[in-house]
């Protein structure tokens, strides 16, 4: 199944940064990623009947990561994840 999530951000500091991310921009859930620690954290969950909750967060969670390691902890104001 061919899939894409959107993360659009909300707030960034030293710390950390957070995005709303879901299949669309009308079914979005809260993700926080702490730089410091290296952690990532669902604050509040995608919401699409039918679907687990995990699979828009997991996806979201892997573009991050991508973001701290492979682009140097540069995070745009929108980007995706495709699949």
């Amino acid at each position: 199944m061919a899939s894409m999530i959107i993360l659009v951000k909300q707030t960034e500091d030293d710390e950390k940064v957070i995005y709303r991310f879901g299949p669309n921009e009308r079914k979005m859930g809260l993700i926080e990623m702490n730089k410091i620690k290296e952690s990532v954290k669902e604050l509040e969950p995608v919401q699409v009947e039918g679907m687990n909750p995990s699979f828009y967060f997991n996806r979201a969670a892997q573009r991050l990561v991508r973001c701290l390691f492979r682009e140097g902890g540069k995070f745009p104001e929108r980007t995706s994840f495709e699949s």
